[in-house]
């Protein structure tokens, strides 16, 4: 009971993670899963199976504040699909010892990049308004789905950032419509697994709680993606899927490091991932004093100019 309860809990924290951020739910679900020793391809199958129910409150959700560009869920939603499909049968083929360790270097990988995005660049802001084309998006998709499935998530991480550096639709747009095409790509990489594993080796139990974690929070995050500081998050989350897997590689069959190994770089990572979130901090605040001052400059010019127009020739 105290397991389902925790992972009830995960499911809440990583949705309302991924709803913010438009990426981690997978990841986070998965990289806990796998820290207590389900196999890869039933971690990934697990974390997929709730998702079509967590993707699916949290696009109505994005949908009911006006979050969701429906063109880039459908240009980049169905070829999502399609690589999450590929991306299910070809880790359900894989041998348990062989799946796990590449599924945490794929983990710890989006861990990396999610971590250096957010702390170093936060939000680009750029090229409002342009639109996005179906050659982008359709093979951004692919490879999102098939990275999704295999690392037991990624669509987010690879997804979100991409859409996010065009700049051409709002953050909070960017996030709606990757968590609503999401959607999609659950369902294939669920029909995936479950032919490739089956249903015997997937513990719905466990699909339920994160299920339920999930919904709970879908509303409140996509509420929070307006208010809740991405970078600072982004810093956050991102040390946390690195610390897990690190942990995971160094304990593998593959490593196998040695106790005072692990201390010292559970301790490496730690000076790093604080020092992140402070710099994310010290550069939020350092954005809103700069917006501030923008916005009270904006303001006295156009006084200025008010005053102007009403003094007399």
């Amino acid at each position: 009971m105290r397991a389902l309860i925790l992972l009830g809990l995960v499911g809440l924290a990583a949705q309302l993670v991924d709803g913010s951020l438009g990426m981690a739910y997978g990841v986070t679900s998965t990289t806990l899963l796998l820290a207590i020793g389900t196999n890869a391809a039933a971690a990934s199958a697990t974390v997929h199976l709730a998702e079509i129910g967590t993707t699916l409150a949290s696009g109505i959700s994005h949908w009911r504040f006006n979050n969701v560009d429906w063109k880039v869920v459908a240009k980049i939603g169905i070829p999502g699909a399609v690589g999450a499909f590929a991306g299910a049968t070809f880790l359900s083929s894989l041998s348990t010892e062989l799946a796990a360790p590449i599924m945490s270097i794929i983990l710890l990988s989006l861990g990396i990049y999610i971590l250096i995005r957010f702390t170093a660049y936060g939000l680009p802001k750029g090229n409002l308004g342009k639109p996005l084309r179906k050659r982008f998006l359709a093979p951004l998709g692919l490879v999102a789905g098939f990275v999704d499935a295999t690392g037991g998530g990624g669509w987010g991480p690879v997804g979100t950032p991409a859409i996010l550096a065009s700049g051409r639709i709002p953050p909070r747009k960017v996030i709606g419509s990757i968590d609503a095409s999401e959607f999609l790509v659950a369902i294939a990489a669920s029909v995936g697994f479950l032919i490739g594993i089956g249903s015997e080796n997937i513990n719905f139990a466990w699909v339920g709680v994160l299920l339920l974690g999930g919904v709970i929070a879908a509303p409140i995050a996509a509420w929070l993606v307006r208010h809740i500081p991405p970078r600072i998050l982004g810093s956050a989350v991102g040390g946390v899927i690195i610390l897990t897997n690190v942990r995971t590689l160094l304990r593998s069959d593959w490593i196998d490091a040695p106790g005072n190994v692990q201390a010292i770089a559970y301790i490496v990572i730690a000076v790093i991932w604080v020092a992140a979130i402070v710099y994310s901090v010290r550069e939020y605040r350092r954005d809103k004093e700069n917006e501030s001052v923008e916005a009270i400059e904006a303001e006295l010019r156009q006084r200025a100019a008010e005053e102007g127009e009403k003094s007399p020739a």
